[in-house]
């Protein structure tokens, strides 16, 4: 088994650690294979969405996309949760791409060119704020029993005291472990039924993998030190 090799003394000492730290008020207990298993055997995955200009189209356009996507939630037999998040566009990535290829310009003119455009890009990026981006992103849940309906209407009060209460002993790991596996199916057959759905409305979505689950959350729970780090990688 995959925590056959925990030892009973890391878990003694955990429980003699304070118990209201960070980790103890997150609800996630690890990422795996790009899905959040919670503390209480949930299961979460998270998929990145595009957005669409509806500026862009014209009113008959905008009710179809509307009325196509009241259908799609009402079909649904399971919650969603849409976190949109505000964040600044980052172009280190592109900044490194035109510093690379000035210098395989030809002529001269068109070099000096090359020049001015990425010291435009550096000044922009230097002054975050200038521009920024929305990311759209849906969690898919699985909880611990689907027959049991209490688990899902929950005050979310009652749920952050369970997550508060939660003891890692050697038997719930195992059995969050097990939960994992049957879950997992479960949530495929929903990722796939919401990919779809989403892509009858013309919304491309591609499910996070561990790394980018991490940043996500990362920089949903660390937002300035995030920015912080981006500023310190950059220099």
């Amino acid at each position: 088994m995959l925590f056959d090799n925990l030892q009973n003394k890391q878990i003694q000492k955990g429980k003699q650690e304070s118990q209201f730290n960070t980790e103890t008020m997150l609800p996630i207990s690890e990422i795996k294979d790009g899905y959040c298993i919670l503390k209480d055997g949930g299961i979460r995955a998270i998929l990145r969405a595009d957005g669409i200009n509806l500026d862009l189209k014209n009113f008959d356009e905008i009710q179809t996309i509307i009325e196509q996507y009241k259908r799609f939630l009402n079909g649904l037999e399971f919650p969603l949760q849409f976190l949109i998040r505000n964040t600044y566009l980052d172009l280190r990535e592109y900044l490194q791409y035109v510093s690379r290829n000035i210098n395989q310009l030809d002529p001269w003119a068109l070099k000096q060119q090359g020049q001015s455009y990425l010291s435009f890009l550096e000044d922009i990026n230097m002054k975050q704020g200038l521009i920024f981006v929305k990311e759209f992103y849906v969690v898919v849940p699985y909880y611990v029993n689907e027959q049991d309906t209490d688990q899902i209407k929950k005050p979310w009060r009652s749920k952050f005291m369970d997550t508060l209460n939660a003891k890692d002993d050697v038997e719930t790991i195992v059995s969050r472990y097990r939960n994992f596996v049957k879950g997992q199916k479960m949530l495929n057959t929903r990722i796939a039924l919401i990919q779809e759905g989403l892509a009858g409305l013309g919304i491309r979505t591609t499910q996070l993998n561990t790394k980018d689950v991490i940043s996500l959350l990362f920089s949903v729970y660390n937002p300035l030190l995030d920015s912080t780090q981006a500023q310190r990688e950059e220099k």
